[in-house]
């Protein structure tokens, strides 16, 4: 068997890498919020290009000293 590397991430995955609540990941779901997500069988998984991408969407450049 290939193992191949990890493209999904179940909600308790993302919980920790975020080191959020599982809770606020369903509360997001259910308030159209956060990353894009897929549900399969009644399984929610998160494409890890996708959570990337929301993660590159939240970087916030800090403005600088005396700029208006």
């Amino acid at each position: 068997m290939i193992n191949s590397p990890t493209n999904h991430l179940n909600q308790i995955h993302l919980a920790r890498r975020w080191n959020v609540s599982p809770r606020t990941l369903e509360r997001w779901r259910w308030l159209n919020q956060g990353p894009r997500y897929l549900k399969i069988g009644g399984r929610v998984l998160y494409r890890l290009e996708d959570i990337e991408a929301y993660e590159r969407d939240a970087v916030h450049q800090p403005a600088a000293a005396g700029a208006q």
